[in-house]
């Protein structure tokens, strides 16, 4: 079922995606007193990206809560404030500051409800400003998805656009699961026509979507890759290429009917993330691809990820992160491995 986002009627206007996430945790502390947020800076400050900004003078700072710079000690907090009835917001403040949480994160959030036998559920959303793009040195630029893909008890949502930013975090907030809510930064200041007042629909968590229709090959991926993938499509055109786009949206769970279909139509994939290529989601993906669609296949999946190295420094960032160019290249390759294997060659 889609979800409805929105509440009156409004005149849709230009809006940031770090509006529409503002904007959704307002909306649920507003509507359940039992939603908290809390982390580094989030209160007076509004957060590094000022995505909490205004929260702690609306709701005050026992529900929009500043915390000591210990992200296990605030992700440890939080499991007790769910287990005791709370729905608990924590923001990470940058993608590679959670790794001193994850402890609790793989030994007590994605173990909880297993451990009791469903009897409790822990409703608690940790949000991660994720991915490069914005110039940001090592610890400020990681693209951690893979590791919480891999933790199994944890959904990992990543929205790619205004409407799903505000739409997905306020299913993450309701859920009674431990929910991994990855913001691409890079993407905080694109903009949209979204009413934050006007009732409106966007597709439920868990399903993913084809943002630009195509016949010649699929490309798979989400969050920050999502536009590089529609500008790589666009200009695929000029090759004779016509490229469909499908948006993931939810890392886990996992839409592999969205995906199948539209590689079984189009023949060809390739995966683009940032994520390194080793052991990045890539692997995973290709691999249900291939099982689910080995007879349609005319070519290998291929992958457009991240260089398997650490960060590197911003100067150099634009090399490591998967590029038009890059994506184009792959797609060319898939084009050879088509005549290749359809022609018999050696």
């Amino acid at each position: 079922m889609a979800t409805a986002v929105g509440t009156k009627a409004a005149k849709a206007k230009q809006t940031t995606m770090a509006q529409a996430i503002n904007r959704a945790l307002r909306d649920a502390m507003a509507e359940d007193p039992t939603v908290h947020m809390m982390g580094e800076d989030v209160g007076t400050l509004g957060g590094v990206f000022r995505i909490t900004d205004g929260l702690a003078a609306e709701f005050g700072d026992d529900r929009c809560t500043d915390t000591p710079l210990a992200e296990a000690g605030i992700l440890g907090t939080a499991v007790g404030m769910a287990m005791y009835g709370l729905r608990p917001v924590v923001e990470m403040q940058f993608d590679a500051f959670a790794y001193p949480a994850f402890e609790q994160l793989i030994s007590h959030v994605s173990r909880m409800r297993n451990r009791t036998g469903g009897a409790m559920p822990l409703p608690l959303t940790i949000r991660v400003p994720y991915g490069g793009g914005i110039g940001g040195v090592e610890h400020h630029s990681d693209s951690s998805e893979a590791y919480y893909m891999a933790t199994p008890g944890l959904r990992v949502y990543t929205p790619a656009t205004v409407a799903d930013a505000y739409g997905m975090l306020r299913e993450a907030i309701a859920c009674d699961d431990p929910v991994v809510f990855l913001e691409p930064k890079r993407l905080y200041w694109s903009k949209a026509d979204f009413a934050l007042d006007a009732p409106q629909t966007v597709p439920p968590v868990g399903q993913a979507v084809v943002r630009r229709p195509g016949t010649s090959a699929t490309l798979i991926t989400y969050g920050p890759s999502v536009p590089v993938c529609l500008e790589a499509a666009e200009a695929a055109t000029a090759e004779g290429w016509d490229l469909e786009v499908v948006d993931l949206r939810s890392l886990v769970p996992f839409d592999d009917a969205t995906v199948a279909a539209s590689v079984r139509r189009t023949g060809r994939a390739v995966v683009v993330h940032e994520s390194t290529g080793f052991g990045g989601p890539g692997g995973e993906i290709a691999a249900r691809v291939t099982e689910r669609c080995f007879h349609h296949l005319e070519a290998p999946v291929l992958r457009v990820a991240g260089f398997d190295i650490p960060y590197p420094p911003p100067m150099l960032e634009k090399h490591h992160l998967p590029s038009v160019d890059r994506i184009l290249d792959a797609v060319a390759r898939l084009q050879w491995e088509s005549e290749y294997v359809s022609g018999g060659g050696e």
